[in-house]
């Protein structure tokens, strides 16, 4: 009884063949394109229209080639089963929405051609478009006119290669870079000189009438990207903190105030502990006698200063029993907030690439004089001549912080070799990346420094 109703079911979703590759089809060259807008600012996913790094990149590239290919393969499927099953022209009902003015839905009937031929034509241009990505730049313009039937389409996507170029060169504060051979189409000619060409098509971008939106739009995606970037430096600074306050009072601290409550525990974690301990009991009595002997305080039988030092001796006795167990919570509060620290790096990647790109923008968006002044401040810092001092009070805070005894040849032989190792990564990346990027930052660097 059940078996017409199966073959009907099966005949019907034979018939929509077509229909349902080509609706699956649409849909990927849709996906293709909210990800240009949402991450590329309407231009094609490429490393060039994105300050992404390379592990958003790789993301990026392997959905775009999923979806390509899922077009072509949906398009490949249109195509066959086109040819043996005809597309039915009924018409069909569409709802437009574009029309804010009406107080109803204007329900407008449309052909399903003309539904089937916008899906094409939004295939077409995505499939064209990164064709030409793909193409050498001598065949961009042909196969640019043969998807899109024009030389103007290949003209405007050359003229938004040419400004997104543009715009990163002054976001790296270099005038000549690679995009340089990736111009507009009148830098091809050299029989003028190239800085009237650029003049030239400045103006033509200026005069284009989509310039306007397309600078709001630029706006909009670096304003989002910026805020971003400095939401998520604000989560790794203050999620640590908070997760090590939180553990140190809540989590770890009862736990060790609970064992060590006992009287029997250890007063002293190392040995200096107990050093400080009694120079301070000692300069307390010696302080009172003193007083005695001056007549700043009235005098006192040695059984009154012994029970004043007992006194004193008991107070230091608790002080540093909870200096101690202060110790003792920050080891374990230490470790969780760094591994929340960890946790959000590892898991916030495209957050983590943003705040690099917005770093690199604020560093090499200065001038050559500030980048010149914040390296000599840095490195005078961290290797200069007084660092030594520096580094020595850094380490022994954090010894003490943890509870361990300050090594004195430990700190000695830190000083004598880190700072070393820095001063040399300082110099590579002043060579290796600032010299290539801003040499006259490095010529003003090199005249201040002397």
């Amino acid at each position: 009884m059940q078996t017409p109703g199966f073959f009907r079911n099966a005949q019907q979703w034979f018939f929509r063949t077509p229909e349902r590759a080509l609706n699956q089809a649409y849909e990927a060259a849709q996906m293709i394109e909210a990800i240009e807008r949402e991450y590329f600012g309407g231009n094609p996913i490429s490393a060039r229209y994105g300050s992404y790094g390379d592990s958003a990149m790789d993301y990026f590239q392997a959905e775009l080639k999923k979806y390509l290919n899922l077009i072509k393969v949906r398009m490949a499927e249109f195509r066959t089963s086109r040819t043996v099953i005809r597309v039915s022209d009924a018409r069909i009902m569409e709802v437009d929405l574009s029309t804010p003015e009406a107080d109803e839905l204007a329900v407008n009937v449309v052909d399903r051609q003309a539904v089937l031929f916008r899906k094409l034509r939004l295939i077409d241009e995505v499939l064209a478009r990164y064709a030409a990505l793909e193409t050498p730049p001598e065949r961009v313009i042909t196969l640019t006119e043969g998807a899109n039937g024009s030389l103007a389409s290949a003209q405007s996507t050359q003229v938004l290669r040419a400004k997104a170029d543009q715009s990163r060169g002054q976001a790296n504060g270099s005038i000549d870079s690679p995009s340089d051979s990736r111009e507009g189409l009148s830098d091809r000619v050299n029989v003028l000189p190239r800085s009237i060409l650029r003049t030239v098509d400045r103006i033509r971008q200026d005069l284009d009438p989509n310039a306007e939106e397309e600078v709001v739009q630029e706006f909009r995606t670096s304003k989002a990207r910026t805020t971003a970037a400095i939401r998520f430096l604000l989560l790794l600074v203050i999620v640590p903190l908070l997760t090590q306050q939180f553990t140190k009072t809540f989590l770890v601290g009862p736990v060790v105030d609970h064992f060590r409550q006992d009287r029997q525990a250890d007063v002293f974690l190392n040995v200096e502990m107990e050093e400080e301990a009694l120079h301070e009991l000692q300069q307390f009595e010696e302080r009172l006698r003193f007083e005695v002997l001056i007549g700043k305080a009235p005098p006192l039988s040695e059984l009154n200063i012994e029970r004043q030092v007992r006194e004193k001796a008991t107070k230091i006795e608790e002080e540093y029993r909870q200096r101690s167990a202060d110790a003792i919570k920050n080891i374990f509060a230490d470790l969780v907030a760094a591994g929340a620290f960890a946790l959000l790096l590892i898991t916030r990647k495209q957050d983590v690439a943003n705040l690099k790109s917005f770093m690199d923008e604020i560093v090499y968006g200065l001038s050559d004089s500030a980048k010149a002044f914040i390296i000599i401040l840095f490195t005078d810092i961290f290797v200069g001549f007084h660092s030594p001092h520096g580094w020595e009070v850094l380490l022994e805070g954090l010894s003490r912080h943890l509870g361990f005894p300050a090594n004195r040849e430990f700190i000695f032989l830190f000083i004598a070799t880190f700072p070393v190792i820095l001063d040399t990564v300082f110099k590579y990346w002043i060579f290796r990346y600032l010299n290539r990027i801003s040499p006259s930052a490095v010529a003003t660097y090199k005249n201040m420094n002397e």
